[in-house]
């Protein structure tokens, strides 16, 4: 099976030509390719997928993904993020 996981971007560039960015799962960063999410920017959610973004997500739907895989038991060593306005 397949998993897309949520995260946050704290950076973009470009790398040889294609829209890049730096993209936080909760501590661990890892660049993702941005080509297929354009519209994303500094601090959206994307849903990466073997280094490519391929949806927006809103800051609930990330930490509702991640309460899954933590229930799971798939997040090991990972901080989950905690929306604003939570408890």
């Amino acid at each position: 099976m397949c998993l897309g996981v949520p995260g946050r971007i704290t950076e973009v560039f470009e790398r040889e030509g294609l829209r890049m960015g730096t993209v936080d799962f909760g501590g661990i960063r890892r660049e993702a390719c941005l080509q297929y999410a354009p519209e994303a920017a500094v601090g959206t959610y994307v849903i990466v997928h073997v280094g490519f973004a391929i949806s927006i997500v809103d800051e609930d739907s990330a930490a509702r993904s991640y309460a899954l895989l933590a229930e799971m038991g798939n997040l090991e060593g990972i901080d989950l993020p905690v929306p604003e306005g939570a408890p």
